[in-house]
């Protein structure tokens, strides 16, 4: 009788292992087909995602650009309203120079009327 027993217990955990197995087998089919969609739909956000950056990223270019062409427009018309302007601007760029050591030396060229004078040992004699 333990035969018998022993035999059907035998029996018993094949089946088992057997539809454990097959379980396995099936599931890992549903699980691959469930991982890939999951994957499927990462990689779509990921490229919805970077096209949405790409798209801010190119307005904010476009309204910099704006801005930028309203900024050149007034230094132009205060360049063009007041002559002062452009004189103003150098003098602002050469003393920010000065301070912060570009400028190493300084050459006076003498001029008359914005030409400069390569003979001024000329008007001595005069």
């Amino acid at each position: 009788m333990t035969n018998v027993k022993e035999f059907f217990v035998l029996i018993v955990a094949a089946l088992m292992a057997i539809m454990i197995l097959f379980g396995i087998v099936v599931s890992y089919r549903y699980y691959d087909v469930w991982s890939m969609e999951m994957q499927g739909k990462a990689r779509l956000a990921e490229a919805s995602q970077s096209r949405q950056i790409q798209v801010e990223q190119a307005k904010g270019e476009y309204e910099a650009s704006i801005m930028r062409a309203k900024a050149i427009a007034v230094v132009g018309k205060a360049a063009k309203d007041y002559p002062q302007y452009r004189t103003q601007e150098f003098i602002g760029a050469f003393g920010e120079a000065l301070r912060e050591g570009k400028i190493n030396q300084i050459m006076y060229v003498p001029t008359e009327a914005n030409i400069p004078v390569t003979e001024s040992t000329r008007l001595l004699n005069q």
